[in-house]
């Protein structure tokens, strides 16, 4: 069985949790958030300040849905209550971002700006130039924005100009120049 599924989802002060038929839903300070999950597959029941998810069988797709839909909902907990974050840099001379409205202006080096638009759900921070924060309580969409953001000017391995996310050690490569001085 699933390490991860085995442990109750311990559910703070101020959290509604509503289970009903196929869908959970979980409400706190910052949000409301919901998750459908297989009925046939696993049973989710209310223990006092807990949340314990059970599967129906022992087969290889029920334990692999019975991790994952206990990892969703302890990240739906953690995101109605304390929200999650990403942080991404912007390396590379000339390059920065700003708030336009809502939306975030990122100059990258291409001829104009990109505009990216702000998803449901999302907030953006510029606490300096070079620094975005992207905000939310789902986990999921904050990492699809922080990567599509990324996409916009991915890190490249001779100088490391681009956007990357703030923990990420970008791998660099000997340029041309460097190969032939050695030789």
């Amino acid at each position: 069985m699933s390490r991860i599924g085995k442990k109750p989802v311990v559910v703070p002060d101020g959290i509604e949790i509503k289970i009903e038929k196929n869908s959970i839903s979980v409400k706190g300070k910052l949000g409301e958030l919901f998750q459908e999950y297989d009925e046939k597959a696993i049973k989710v029941d209310r223990e006092e300040n807990n949340v314990v998810i059970r599967p129906l069988s022992t087969s290889k797709e029920v334990r692999s849905k019975y991790g994952l839909y206990r990892s969703l909902l302890n990240n739906m907990v953690l995101g109605v209550s304390e929200g999650f974050s990403k942080t991404l840099k912007i390396v590379g001379v000339g390059y920065r971002a700003s708030l336009k409205g809502t939306d975030l202006e990122l100059l990258v080096g291409y001829s104009n700006p990109v505009l990216f638009k702000k998803a449901e759900g999302i907030t953006f921070e510029v606490p300096d130039n070079t620094t975005i924060i992207v905000k939310g309580i789902d986990k999921q969409i904050i990492g699809e924005t922080a990567a599509n953001i990324r996409k916009i000017r991915p890190p490249e391995p001779y100088k490391g100009k681009g956007i990357k996310y703030s923990d990420e050690i970008i791998r660099r490569k000997v340029g041309k120049a460097a190969a032939s001085a050695t030789s």
